[in-house]
């Protein structure tokens, strides 16, 4: 059975419709920074889709290309995630998301170094002749943040973020977008969901006021 992220650790990837606290431990992931409106047709956030997967598979794939990563096991590879900010803007201004700027992100298995990230993305450009100079190896460690699951559409995540404000300010908390930024997770697959059926995970910073 493969090893499935979204199971192993559902206080990260399944969190209720309301929101918690939680603290995330540091993780990495295969990155690729961009910006503008990620609906635009040929954007830099749906080229971004197209270069992570390229490399996640290449490394999930890597033992029949003949290439050992030391500790590798089967796994299901993670959802989609988006890190969102937008200048001069603390939180997100959904009606103008010409001013986005991101990074697309697929979560790396521990086992994964960046040596091996790196001729996992070389391989990739060989088989693929493409482009894949934008990927980059990234750790991040969210630390405290407050979460919430998000059913529908994305262009109603205010309503969702409206409750995870309220709790904040009920509970004696404040978000904190100083150095790290409002962050994603898409459980759902757009292409093929009924938008009113999406779920989207949402995670802020936080802080003790």
């Amino acid at each position: 059975m493969a090893f499935d992220f979204k199971k192993e650790y559902k206080e990260f990837y399944l969190p209720k419709a309301k929101p918690q606290i939680i603290t995330v431990p540091k993780m990495n992931y295969i990155a690729v920074r961009g910006e503008g409106d990620p609906n635009a047709e040929n954007s830099a956030y749906k080229q971004s889709i197209g270069i992570l997967y390229g490399i996640a598979y290449t490394i999930k794939m890597s033992r029949r290309s003949g290439h050992q990563i030391e500790g590798y096991f089967d796994y299901v590879v993670p959802p989609l995630e988006g890190f969102w900010e937008q200048n001069g803007i603390a939180g997100i201004d959904y009606t103008r998301k010409d001013l986005f700027r991101f990074i697309s992100v697929l979560r790396l298995p521990d086992f994964v170094t960046e040596k091996d990230f790196e001729w996992a993305k070389a391989e990739a450009e060989r088989k693929k002749n493409a482009d894949f100079s934008k990927a980059e190896f990234l750790t991040v460690e969210e630390g405290l943040c407050v979460q919430c699951m998000h059913i529908g559409p994305y262009d109603d995540e205010p309503a969702t973020v409206a409750l995870m404000d309220q709790y904040l300010e009920e509970n004696g908390y404040e978000n904190d977008f100083t150095e790290r930024m409002h962050h994603e997770i898409y459980l759902s697959d757009a292409r093929r969901t009924d938008p009113a059926k999406l779920k989207t995970v949402i995670r802020h910073p936080i802080r003790k006021k």
